[in-house]
């Protein structure tokens, strides 16, 4: 057993299909959906986020349409296709470059065209982009005699990179928009065509004369396209399961329920499959040890500075929001409305759909990205930095397991040390969202709950030997506080417990700008 799992080779940063099978990697066999969509043969678009498989799918694609049926040997494709017919497949992938100027893009393009010109040759009055892509496609065609296979993967890493520079953004999609539009034009010489992203917001106006490209991003029949379901998590990895058991003592049951809770979640469909990260799943078994991974390999600064400038609330954010059907095909970047872009890129995913209204609950997908994402924001709200807050939070937890209140709001004090702006109506949120913050970091090593709903205590925390409930005043007092707690009754759900319950008035100082005094009875 223990051999298996060190034996088997993890396709980690493995995104060429040929490279995964003739090098003997695990695969994960997504093949009956490519067969479906070939079969189909419609233009499609998939949205899925960074790291979930966009561009292996692209790679399988490629090896099907070239007719390499030695590839798929054993896979469900081979029962199913059987002509293994050779097509032309012009592969665009955008993913890799850096674009900091407009004439970068345009060399970029220029120069796949030129290696696809190498092959098909290049007409004498071609001058354009879209033109020598129009060109190729029709050679290829003519050439080969029969249709051309179009593959283009992460079509909006351009746009993304942009985010911010609304000039640059814009020469971007005028030159995407000419080139993409080719493909309209040129639907009587094409196969099959197909473009990963992941984004939409650009899609009406990069894409809109391409208007037979069918979105399959939330289509139930393809929300497991990209990405490991339990059950196929369950059957490929039963080695590297048992083997993570057996490093971190637990059991076979014990080591899936705790994947799950890490890295599974992800809905790209109401009532689709959960889908597990499988950037992460496998560096987990790569490591023998659960991390962070997914979160770590890309920096979501665009987002928390969206954020900022719209003055999200985040507490909103943190308990999960109820958005409307609208908000999946806003795709344009909306400076007042941040979670279209915040679900596309993968921090927020589908928990629940209110059908009657159409409303879904949008919230994140498990602990890696709830965690990561709120250690990312701490800096940005408080003056504790990245390195700080294991220390800080550590100490949080273990003074509040002791008993020892006092020291856990005398550290507390410490996050608004720092803090030199003036408290008012708009800095208020800021402070809330401060202790916000703190409370659900403080959620990965007890069961700390924070809620912005009324009639609920501020925040609560249950440790082996406590509970504690707390109320905070901004504009008013600790015993004020006190009171609250007792009026509203929030003792009550807690009474029958068994652990000892001790609730916390705690004044927040307009002068001092700073937690001032708490109590803990009348």
């Amino acid at each position: 057993m223990e051999y298996n799992a060190l034996m088997r080779k993890l396709p980690i940063g493995i995104q060429t299909f040929e490279k995964l099978r003739k090098g003997n990697y695990l695969y994960v066999d997504k093949t009956e959906f490519i067969w479906k969509m070939a079969f189909a043969s419609n233009p499609y678009f998939l949205s899925r986020p960074r790291r979930f498989g966009k561009s292996l799918l692209l790679s399988t694609f490629e090896a099907y349409f070239e007719g390499k049926k030695e590839l798929f040997e054993g896979l469900a494709i081979e029962k199913m296709e059987t002509e293994w017919k050779q097509y032309p497949v012009l592969h665009l992938d955008l993913n890799a470059e850096k674009y900091d100027s407009p004439e970068r893009l345009g060399n970029i393009l220029s120069n796949q065209l030129t290696q696809w010109e190498a092959l098909y040759g290049k007409g004498v009055d071609e001058n354009t982009l879209s033109t020598r892509f129009s060109g190729i496609i029709r050679r290829a065609c003519e050439q080969a005699g029969c249709g051309v296979v179009v593959l283009v993967d992460e079509y909006d890493k351009p746009l993304l990179q942009a985010l911010g520079d609304n000039d640059l953004l814009e020469e971007y999609r005028k030159t995407l928009k000419a080139f993409y539009g080719v493909l309209k034009s040129a639907d009587r010489y094409l196969r099959f065509v197909f473009i990963t992203g992941v984004t939409k917001f650009s899609q009406v106006s990069v894409f809109s004369d391409l208007n037979q490209l069918q979105d399959i991003s939330m289509n139930y029949y393809y929300s497991a396209v990209c990405g490991i379901t339990k059950e196929e998590l369950c059957k490929v990895f039963i080695p590297e399961i048992e083997h993570f058991g057996e490093i971190n003592n637990l059991t076979f049951e014990e080591t899936v329920d705790a994947l799950t809770k890490n890295y599974d979640g992800y809905h790209f469909h109401p009532r689709g499959e959960g889908m597990f990260n499988p950037f992460s799943v496998l560096n987990a078994f790569s490591n023998m040890e659960l991390g962070s991974y997914w979160f770590q390999t890309g920096t979501p600064t665009f987002l928390v500075e969206m954020l900022q400038e719209t003055e999200y609330d985040l507490r909103t954010l943190l308990d999960g929001i109820e958005a409307p059907a609208s908000v999946f095909t806003e795709y344009r970047v909306n400076a007042g409305n941040p979670i279209p872009l915040i679900y596309q890129s993968g921090y927020l995913t589908i928990k629940d759909y209110d059908q009657e209204f159409g409303n879904y609950l949008l919230q994140f997908p498990n602990d890696e990205v709830r965690y990561g994402f709120i250690n990312f924001l701490v800096p940005y709200y408080t003056s504790m930095t990245n390195s700080d807050q294991g220390f800080y939070i550590g100490k949080f937890v273990q003074e509040l397991r002791a008993g020892d209140y006092d020291a856990f709001l005398t550290r507390l004090q410490a996050f608004f040390a720092d803090f030199s702006y003036e408290l008012n109506a708009k800095t208020e949120r800021h402070y809330q969202v401060v202790f916000y913050l703190v409370f659900k970091l403080m959620g990965q090593f007890t069961q700390a709950e924070v809620k912005s709903a009324k009639g609920r205590a501020d925040a609560v925390v249950k440790t082996p030997k406590y509970i504690y409930v707390f109320e905070f005043k901004l504009n008013g007092t600790a015993e004020e506080a006190l009171q609250q707690i007792d009026d509203k009754g929030y003792l009550i759900p807690y009474q029958a417990d068994g652990r000892e319950v001790i609730k916390l008035g705690v004044e927040f100082s307009k002068e001092e700008r700073n937690i001032s005094r708490w109590l803990n009875s009348l």
